[in-house]
């Protein structure tokens, strides 16, 4: 069983950056894709960016040339930098495990294991 644990939310002003990190127990994180998904309130949980076994990222549009997902499998873990920080990226954000081809990388279903949430907060 995977565990996964989440750290780095917090509370930052527009344009500030923040890098959350999920560490994963366990001795097969290096065949996982590793995704960042965030649900804001009253909204559906959503794929922000996802990093294969391969290396191969997807990003949605809205935080591409601002966020950036990296892996380290040695300490397995996975990073999400998160530059230029806007109002609408507040959300409770989750780091998640799974096997799921590249066409449904942004499935939640496709992923099995999931962390506990970190809440990042950008005012304006």
């Amino acid at each position: 069983q995977v565990q996964l644990v989440e750290s780095g939310g917090g509370s930052v002003q527009a344009g500030g950056s923040l890098r959350l990190s999920c560490t994963a127990s366990g001795r097969t994180f290096s065949t996982y894709t590793m995704g960042w998904f965030r649900q804001a309130p009253g909204k559906q949980r959503e794929l922000v960016a996802a990093i294969t076994s391969g290396g191969s990222t997807k990003y949605v549009d809205s935080v591409k040339g601002r966020f950036t997902i990296s892996r380290d499998n040695a300490k397995n873990t996975v990073y999400l930098q998160m530059e230029s920080l806007k109002p609408e990226d507040t959300a409770v954000y989750y780091c998640a495990a799974g096997w799921p081809s590249y066409t449904r990388i942004s499935v939640t279903q496709e992923y099995d294991h999931w962390g506990q949430g970190t809440q990042v907060t950008v005012s304006s």
